[in-house]
């Protein structure tokens, strides 16, 4: 253990969205987009609350996420209005093009399109998804849509209480066939919900994220309401079944891909010792087994079940049936590795949580973070060679990664350059080594509202001026970069690609990155 101080709890990880972390840069072999396979999807991402803004606009009503940062929350900021791609979606998708992207992964807000949770649809939310998703599709770009992400209409929050109710598998389900109703023809990729496994440990353990459930002694504040100790589990558990049912649905009515999105710390060995090496097997099962082993196998892991115990609900037979097979890809969040350390003395107290089940203890150097996270790529293809090994080598599609820096740093990111350049290059050697991985979605687009910080911190391309009532996008060198390798250009760790050039462009300009040099295609197999 190093003098730094260190932190036990799963949710501090979180705490460093606002915080940052140092670089560690390591050597890695030049590459160009053509050795990617045939058919590899780059992109980048957004979501709704965080993008859109018009929060009180043509017909949408509050989702739990308005609730939450309106509570302060969220570093105090709102997405009231967040960076409007509501009316700017035109000049966004001109930014995309420019970059070349081939797919924008963006969320669906449930309380813009069905603003009473059920029932009557809002045709202006129809609209502006329309209008979404044919601009994107005019400048040859791949609409990849989210149905969820921490924002169900906070009508059905004060209902039933949201996810803890299993009327909400009814309600979620309903909502999502209006989706494929009516943007199904033209959007074949479809996401369930975002990070299912994080949603319900973080927001109904820790509280830490909307709706703001928690129980005492658990929570990083105190939640008006909530059971730390049983929410987690009903939670995930009706998200599956919803998930399940969903998934039944489109493959019944409709053609094209769904899946769900899980967040993977890459977990590693604390020390060498035993006890720490199996506690990484329990958190792996803990955190990715939850959703991967029902989805895959029918049933939780056999540890959740031991410990857990009469708090994990059961499937029914029918129910397993339902959920298992129900993807035809899983979605990675991967963004830094996570130190982790056996601690069994968390099994014996008489009242637990999610954290207190796994038997581990999450190891942060908060000391040791400043700037952004610590580049550690080799811990993304742990991630995708253990789907490989445990899960049957499913498509894989990586919907976020990549690197924060805090607000107004500067828009030469180099860290992120660097980050970006050694993931895509960790996600090349997996494909290399046989992981069945389909495509790479950078996060953010743009600089957007954060859960926890706000506008504290930015992960985007572009920096987005929130002092300028145009709300003005900025292309960071980062953007410039991932531009000029979408467009063939080779990349490593001598990259000529020199901050003189990021100087003479100007925003939104990428012609002068077209390059001149042909892809090399090389073999993936080794």
């Amino acid at each position: 253990m190093t003098s730094g101080r260190w932190v036990s709890a799963v949710w501090m990880v979180f705490v460093l969205v606002i915080s940052a972390a140092v670089s560690i840069c390591f050597a890695a072999e030049e590459y160009s987009r053509g050795d990617f396979p045939e058919g590899f999807v780059f992109g980048a991402g957004t979501s709704a609350y965080q993008v859109e803004g018009a929060a009180d606009e043509d017909g949408r009503s509050p989702s739990v996420w308005d609730t939450y940062a309106r509570q302060g929350y969220a570093g105090g900021a709102t997405g009231d209005v967040a960076v409007d791609q509501y009316h700017k979606y035109k000049e966004d998708v001109r930014l995309m093009a420019g970059i070349g992207l081939d797919s924008y992964r963006f969320s669906i807000s449930w309380s813009r399109l069905i603003p009473g949770g059920r029932g009557a649809v809002n045709p202006k939310g129809v609209q502006y998804y329309n209008n979404l998703i044919n601009e994107l599709i005019s400048h040859g770009i791949q609409p990849q849509v989210s149905l969820y992400n921490y924002d169900h209409p906070q009508v059905l929050e004060d209902e039933y209480g949201g996810w803890v109710s299993r009327k909400m598998v009814g309600d979620f389900r309903d909502y999502a066939e209006v989706c494929f109703r009516e943007f199904g023809d033209r959007v074949g990729h479809w996401t369930t919900v975002n990070e299912a496994n994080i949603f319900a440990s973080g927001s109904y353990d820790q509280g830490m994220a909307p709706p703001h459930r928690c129980s005492p002694p658990f929570g990083i504040t105190s939640c008006a309401q909530g059971n730390s100790s049983t929410e987690p589990y009903l939670v995930l558990h009706h998200i599956l079944l919803a998930h399940g049912s969903i998934v039944q649905l489109y493959r019944q009515h409709y053609q094209g891909m769904i899946g769900m999105t899980l967040y993977a710390f890459g977990f590693v060995p604390y020390t060498n010792s035993t006890a720490d090496v199996a506690a990484v097997k329990r958190a792996k099962e803990f955190f990715l087994g939850w959703v991967a082993n029902p989805l895959v196998y029918g049933d939780y892991p056999e540890v959740m079940k031991r410990n857990v115990g009469s708090r994990l609900p059961s499937f029914t037979s029918e129910e397993s049936k339902l959920v298992k097979g129900a993807f035809d890809f899983l979605g990675i969040i991967h963004y830094m590795k996570m130190p982790v350390r056996d601690n069994p003395s968390s099994l014996n107290l008489e009242l637990r949580d999610f954290n207190a089940d796994v038997g581990a203890q999450m190891m942060v150097d908060l000391d040791s973070f400043s700037v952004g996270f610590p580049v550690t790529p080799g811990a993304l293809g742990d991630i995708l060679q253990d789907f490989k090994t445990l899960y049957g080598n499913p498509p894989l599609y990586i919907h976020e990664n990549g690197q924060l820096e805090r607000r107004n740093a500067t828009l030469k990111d180099t860290g992120r350059v660097e980050y970006l350049r050694l993931y895509i290059g960790a996600v090349l050697d997996s494909i290399r080594n046989g992981c069945n991985v389909k495509g790479y979605f950078m996060w953010s687009l743009l600089d957007v509202f954060e859960l926890l910080g706000g506008f504290q911190t930015g992960f985007g391309l572009y920096y987005v001026d929130l002092d300028d009532p145009n709300l003005t996008r900025y292309p960071k060198l980062s953007a410039h970069w991932y531009s000029r390798f979408l467009k063939g250009a080779t990349v490593g760790s001598a990259d000529d690609f020199s901050n003189d050039a990021f100087d003479e462009l100007a925003a939104g300009n990428f012609s002068h990155l077209i390059t001149t040099r042909s892809p090399r295609r090389r073999s993936t197999s080794g």
